[in-house]
């Protein structure tokens, strides 16, 4: 993901580019630009020169402004934090927490976020919402995101997907990996793509947020801190759909193609939800389903032992 600011515009307008899509993001709120600003500092962003061409997405962020009533018309469905989805006729709203994003199909793609009010720094909503705009636009151009870590086994350049919810232990076990000196893409949230007809995998954002048994979890950067390699992308050849047993010992179990891509559903409940771009998403994981080996890890305490994760999954075919 790649930045591009315009230093003689207001400070509210700001480029991007993600995987060569040029993205627009604005907001008129000082307080709310800052921690917008702020939270995308965290993804993967450089500063470049002027855009020479239009923008394929358009972002636009407020807080307190009345927001628009959604059509009865549309179908609706619950998501995972209590949040509720509405999707049809080439728009698509998610209400969470008294605030909004909504998205509809025209050129550029345009998604506007309402917060009800202006967020304090450290809560969750600001990057769920954000996060959720910019992987919905994302989408509409044949990127698809994924709940799952991310690095590449050093001898062959094998890309390794950790799949699992949060608290499954996919930042430990690919900090674990790194720290043996395997690349990484990422810790959290993967962007998946047809690459001539092989699906390639980019990283999110830049930083881990590994918990240390409490509930806080500690997040750095860890190229800067450690001393760690990160790429930008990688062909899978390997899935883990990882979760912790507590025990001393991790179990692997491999999966069908079949197994593969229903436990590839479940893992991005866009792909059904978001029913525009279904098609394309289904064909990802599909062919993602017969690209990649997969396996059920079922992880043990043995896996935090120095170098037995990488001699673990180097052995798994």
């Amino acid at each position: 993901m790649e930045v591009i600011q315009v230093f003689d515009r207001p400070a509210s307008q700001v480029f991007y580019t993600v995987a060569g899509r040029l993205l627009f993001i604005q907001t008129l709120n000082p307080e709310l630009r800052s921690l917008i600003e702020l939270l995308f500092a965290g993804w993967q962003l450089t500063p470049v020169s002027l855009p020479d061409r239009s923008p394929d997405i358009r972002i636009s962020f407020f807080c307190g402004d009345r927001q628009p009533d959604i059509p009865d018309t549309l179908n609706q469905f619950e998501i995972a934090g209590g949040g509720r989805c509405y999707a049809g006729d080439g728009e698509l709203y998610l209400v969470l927490q008294q605030s909004l994003v909504h998205l509809k199909e025209t050129e550029p793609v345009a998604v506007d976020v309402w917060f009800a009010e202006l967020p304090g720094p450290n809560e969750p909503l600001p990057a769920t919402l954000a996060s959720f705009a910019v992987c919905a636009a994302l989408r509409r151009f044949g990127m698809f995101d994924i709940h799952s870590a991310g690095v590449v086994e050093p001898h062959g350049g094998r890309g390794v997907l950790i799949v699992g919810r949060s608290g499954s232990g996919k930042s430990t076990l690919a900090l674990q990996l790194a720290l043996a000196e395997w690349p990484y893409l990422s810790d959290d949230e993967l962007l998946l793509s047809l690459v001539e007809a092989q699906v390639e995998a980019r990283g999110f954002r830049n930083f881990f947020a590994v918990s240390n048994g409490a509930r806080v979890k500690h997040c750095f950067e860890p190229d800067i801190a450690l001393g760690l390699k990160r790429v930008s992308q990688a062909s899978p050849g390997l899935v883990l759909f990882v979760s912790l047993n507590g025990g001393s010992e991790s179990v692997v179990r491999k999966l069908t193609q079949a197994e593969t891509m229903m436990r590839l559903l479940r893992a991005c409940p866009w792909a059904t939800y978001d029913t525009s771009i279904a098609d394309g998403n289904l064909e990802v994981l599909s062919a993602l389903a017969r690209q990649a080996n997969a396996f059920v890890l079922s992880a043990g305490r043995d896996l935090l032992q120095p170098g037995y994760a990488a001699e673990l999954l180097s052995g798994l075919n």
